[in-house]
């Protein structure tokens, strides 16, 4: 499977109210591994750049002033992704842009998802961690991402270190920290449940015999078929022999 992570930067939050797309940064998922192909250019807008975003990717209008406009790359931008699932931190976002920008030079290709299926990472992360700060920055942190050059936004930077989380992500393994980041749900938003003292006690349910039956055939149908055995005869058996090493002791 074929995968291009995708990041963009751009003069403002808006596509709507004439900001432009100023930076494209592509990376290439070949089969879940980095190919070492990329795609990146520099956009030059014919706008000028709210102070905000400057102060976000540091790139300048003046910077941006020799740099081609989108007409001039469309073709081969859209031939690099065509085809892929893009990956994108937060896709509404350069999905938005993107679209806009074809509108704008009247594309033949009416839109990004015509060329392409898109996964959000931003999503995926929000599934994986519920409650947790998803940004790039806390993911990197959360799954050992070094991110130490990025002191300001950058697309293919951002394209490069968001492969490296999504691989990460995917891959089935869990963060290595014990953890996890505050909610931002907390404080206001959660209210106290008081329990009532007079509540009637709850039901304890046991297992009947025939239950308990059930289960050991079970575990000993796993243990048999598993290479490893089955953890939770394992488990029992170290139960049983520091309880017996216990009582010896006493």
């Amino acid at each position: 499977m074929r995968q291009i992570v995708l990041d963009t930067e751009t003069t403002g939050l808006d596509p709507q109210q004439g900001h432009r797309v100023i930076e494209i940064g592509c990376v290439e998922i070949e089969n879940r591994k980095l190919t070492g192909n990329h795609y990146h250019c520099y956009l030059n807008p014919d706008r000028d750049i709210d102070e905000a975003a400057v102060e976000v990717h540091g790139i300048t209008s003046q910077f941006l002033a020799d740099k081609p406009r989108f007409k001039k790359v469309e073709q081969e931008f859209l031939d690099f992704v065509k085809g892929a699932e893009l990956v994108i931190h937060n896709a509404p976002f350069d999905i938005g842009f993107l679209n806009a920008e074809l509108k704008r030079v009247n594309s033949k290709v009416e839109s990004m998802g015509a060329i392409c299926s898109v996964l959000d990472t931003l999503q995926l992360a929000r599934e994986k961690h519920p409650g947790q700060r998803n940004n790039l920055d806390a993911l990197c942190k959360r799954y050992g991402i070094d991110n130490t050059q990025r002191d300001l936004h950058g697309a293919l930077l951002d394209a490069e270190i968001l492969a490296d989380v999504y691989l990460t992500m995917t891959s089935g393994q869990s963060s290595l920290s014990l953890r996890e980041e505050p909610s931002h749900d907390s404080g206001a938003n959660q209210q106290i449940r008081e329990i009532d003292p007079n509540r009637p006690p709850l039901a304890i349910r046991t297992a009947t015999a025939e239950e308990l039956k059930l289960h050991e055939q079970r575990l000993a149908a796993i243990d048999s078929s598993s290479e490893n055995g089955c953890l939770w005869l394992q488990l029992d058996n170290d139960s049983d022999n520091g309880d017996a090493a216990a009582t010896a002791g006493d």
